[in-house]
């Protein structure tokens, strides 16, 4: 009979005692809710006079011309499949998402030199949505659906920001961003040969031309872009080259195609519709409230799948444009633009255009056409280490820095190296108003005469300039390059090459696991897979037989210190 007393003692001290602990870390827990934002915006505040006042930067008139033809052109031809099967978007569609993207981020963001918009995976997600639901008896109607789905992922957003779950992203590193670059640029691959394979389906003639245009567009880039690495010309010949190099490609491709017998072929050109219309001249309204009730519910995972896959998605983007190779001064703002990136993914919803989201590789390309470089002295070498930054989009351990602090060649004094960024908003914002510019009937009738064989050729050269830059390709040629033509200093001689090998395959089995997916009916998941890849890092690999000394050489993180002060800073141990 004493226990139930001593019980009901022991039960009458320890609850006071656990109330009052609960009562401590309640309020703290409050107090915690939105601090990301809060941090956010404090840190980027005294910054936003200076972002508009730095445009005045001759590099942001190339960057606005690279990244708007980098954008816009890609964008609308990874919607070519989504436009052609659900007959719900169009051309116009594309734009309003990109141009509504671009003046966000630009205008209020934290993260101005991130450039979002229709990206490859949401196209595919779209159009998953369509097959699936499309099946169904008595199918809802597919833009009310979307804009509850979307409604759904905005409202996740806004919680994730808020919680600041966004510091999880302190453990995304090269291992996760490289695997998921290299399946992006497999993606922009396969897209430009989805494009000239279903030109066969028309005139036979006009098929072969836009192979012939999109080989040309492939070389011309390329070639331009060799000229700029070269020795050759005047080194501001050799900038002009890697400034407009692309651009000029593109409308001298374009051009060929109404040139001699090319012109008679008749090539498929890209769909245009009216100047601001929506497809089907439907309402831009769409009154997604007017969706049956069980349908609602069902929109609640499709949702959690798009929050998924814009948080790895866009994140890594802004992570990537950020790199540690770029000298910037300014401040980022995980927390604040992800909620951001709410809010257009729900007005996306809500007009019935393709959520826009981080592109990748756009948005270190933007970066990279931003750099002030300059020839380095002597007395530069000896201070600091020289950062080494390609115009691809590479994060690998051999692309990001050089140190010459060791031995002085003088030979190294001739190449150019990045000393700032030009960080301001100017590019991003005009480079959206571009996209409302094109929606007008005569620039609108202009996008028309674009061969879609000049959009293969592009998407393969985006897709073959990342996989060059990719960490995944730069230890695949470390491992079949000569052995005495490789730099005695390079850092993965430390690496065993059998433990080489093994990263390097759990990388490609993340990659060919996520490409697999997208090929069949489960690819409304794909992100879940490539989220996985983040655990599988941080718990997996370690398990592996590597030694700590080869995980840092293998992997690292993402962006700078400075960077990732935003989501708490890298973890101690990669």
């Amino acid at each position: 009979m004493e226990t139930p007393g001593i019980s009901s003692m022991g039960a009458s001290t320890t609850t006071p005692r656990n109330a009052a602990t609960m009562h401590r870390l309640i309020p703290s827990l409050i107090r915690k809710l939105g601090r990301g934002i809060i941090l956010d915006v404090r840190a980027r505040t005294p910054w936003y006079l200076s972002d508009w006042t730095d445009a005045w930067n001759y590099r942001v008139v190339p960057a606005t011309a690279l990244i708007f033809f980098a954008n816009v052109l890609p964008g609308i031809a990874f919607s070519l499949d989504l436009i052609e099967t659900t007959q719900q978007y169009g051309v116009t569609e594309v734009l309003i998402s990109s141009f509504m993207a671009a003046f966000v981020f630009s205008v209020f963001g934290a993260q101005p030199l991130t450039i979002a918009g229709v990206t490859g995976p949401i196209t595919v997600f779209n159009k998953t949505i369509y097959d699936i639901i499309e099946k169904q008896p008595n199918a809802p109607n597919y833009l009310q659906f979307v804009g509850w789905v979307y409604l759904w992922a905005a409202i996740i957003h806004w919680v994730t920001a808020i919680l600041n779950w966004c510091n999880f992203l302190k453990y995304v590193t090269l291992f996760s961003c490289d695997t998921f670059g290299f399946y992006v640029s497999c993606v922009y691959l396969q897209y430009g040969v989805q494009v000239i394979t279903r030109q066969f389906g028309g005139d036979f003639d006009g098929a072969l031309v836009g192979i012939v245009l999109a080989l040309l567009m492939l070389v011309m880039s390329f070639l331009f872009q060799r000229l700029s690495e070269a020795t050759l010309f005047h080194r501001h010949i050799r900038r002009f080259f890697s400034d407009y190099g692309m651009p000029i490609s593109l409308v001298a491709a374009s051009g060929m195609a109404y040139w001699g017998r090319f012109k008679a072929s008749n090539p498929t050109t890209l769909p245009v519709g009216g100047a601001f219309q929506a497809a089907n001249g439907r309402a831009w309204l769409v009154k997604f409230w007017e969706l049956d009730g069980k349908w609602v519910g069902i929109a609640l995972p499709f949702g959690i799948i798009l929050w998924i896959l814009f948080f790895f998605d866009h994140n890594v983007s802004s992570l990537i444009a950020q790199g540690s190779q770029f000298p910037l001064r300014k401040p980022p703002g995980f927390h604040y633009d992800f909620f951001l990136l709410g809010i257009t993914t729900f007005i996306a919803g809500l007009i019935g255009v393709p959520a826009p989201n981080g592109l990748i590789p756009q948005a270190p390309i933007h970066t990279t056409s931003l750099l002030i470089m300059r020839k380095p002295s002597k007395n530069n070498i000896d201070e600091e280490d020289i950062t080494r930054v390609s115009s691809r989009s590479g994060n690998g351990p051999n692309d990001v820095v050089m140190d010459e602090k060791k031995s002085y060649d003088p030979s190294f004094t001739g190449r150019e190296v990045p000393i700032a960024v030009v960080e301001q908003r100017v590019s991003n914002l005009a480079q959206g108003a571009l996209c409302l510019v094109l929606l007008t009937s005569p620039f609108l009738h202009i996008l028309g005469f674009v061969p879609r064989g000049v959009l293969a050729g592009l998407f393969w050269f985006m897709g073959a300039d990342a996989l060059q830059g990719n960490g995944i390709t730069a230890k695949l040629l470390f491992l079949i390059r000569d052995k005495t033509l490789t730099s005695p200093h390079d850092p993965l001689h430390k690496v065993r090459k059998s433990r080489l090998l093994m990263f390097v395959t759990v990388q490609l089995m993340g990659f060919g696991t996520t490409f697999a997916i997208t090929q069949t009916m489960a690819a409304i998941g794909f992100p879940v897979i490539i989220l996985l890849l983040v655990p599988l890092r941080t718990y997996g690999i370690p398990r592996l037989p590597f030694t700590q000394e080869e995980l840092s050489i293998l992997d690292g993180p993402t962006a700078s210190p400075f960077t990732m002060e935003s989501v708490g800073g890298s973890p101690q141990t990669i």
